[in-house]
This record gives C-alpha cells, structure tokens and sequence, in this order.
C-alpha cells in the first residue's frame, strides 16, 4: 500500500515539476473536505490539485482534480462505492482504484457529471485524463 502511494506519488510529482504546472500532489493524510458543511471529508491515499488555492491549514477545500485510493482489504466497499458517489457528486474530475491484490486499475473520468470508467492491469502504460500528454506506466512502477 505505501510503495504503491510513494511511487505514483513521486511519478505524479515528477511530472508536475518537469512541466512546471501549477499543480501539487498531496498524500495522506490530508483531510479533503468536499463541501462547505464541514461534515463531508474523506481523506484520499492521493490527491492532486490544480488550483492551489484550495489548500488550507485545515486540508484541502473543495474537490481535487485528480484522487487515487489503493484498496486494501478493508477499505473495498468505501473505496468501490461509497467514495466513488461522493467523489462524483463533488466534481472530482478523475478518480482512480489500485487494487494491488488483483493487480487492476479503474479509471473514472468525469464526463457530463457523470463518471465514465475503464478497466486496466498493472501491465497498462494509463492515460492520466486531466493532462493531455501525462502517461503512468505501471510496469516501471513494479509494486
């Protein structure tokens, strides 16, 4: 679970910095509060911001452009159902489950507010949607 979080981690990082965006990574923990109410918070394995201004001193405020949870055996049906509703209903732009157990990843992808998804494994060079030419290779991770 760590290696995995550490790698995509430093993968995503590596690429922000090489391109200079704007955006920032931010592992857990990390509070993520998705609306106002200060009621509804998760804290994702992942997240990636494109507008810094969504950064507190409580966490981050608002929907991330981009969040990865890696399912642990615990975690599945928070991670498979109740997060995916909540991370499609806040506007998360693209949300991804690693399951490092059955070696998949499902990539959700906002379209018309609702999450489209595609299935891989971990032998897939994946698309990051929220960036026009940013690829993670899941080979060169080798969790």
């Amino acid at each position: 679970h760590q290696h995995l979080v550490m790698e995509l981690s430093g993968t995503i990082h590596e690429y922000i910095r090489n391109n200079h965006n704007d955006s920032q990574v931010l592992p857990a923990p990390l509070a993520v509060r998705l609306n106002a109410d200060d009621k509804t918070y998760v804290e994702p394995d992942i997240s990636v911001l494109c507008d810094s201004k969504k950064i507190s001193e409580r966490g981050i405020e608002g929907a991330p452009d981009f969040i990865i949870e890696i399912v642990s055996p615990g975690s599945r049906k928070m991670d498979y159902s109740t997060k995916n509703a909540l991370y499609s209903d806040f506007g998360v732009r693209e949300y991804w489950i690693v399951n490092p157990i059955n070696r998949t990843v499902l990539v959700y992808y906002l379209e018309e507010s609702k999450f489209e998804v595609s299935s891989y494994t971990f032998q897939d060079k994946i698309k990051v949607n929220i960036y026009d030419d940013f690829w993670i290779n899941f080979m060169e991770i080798n969790p």
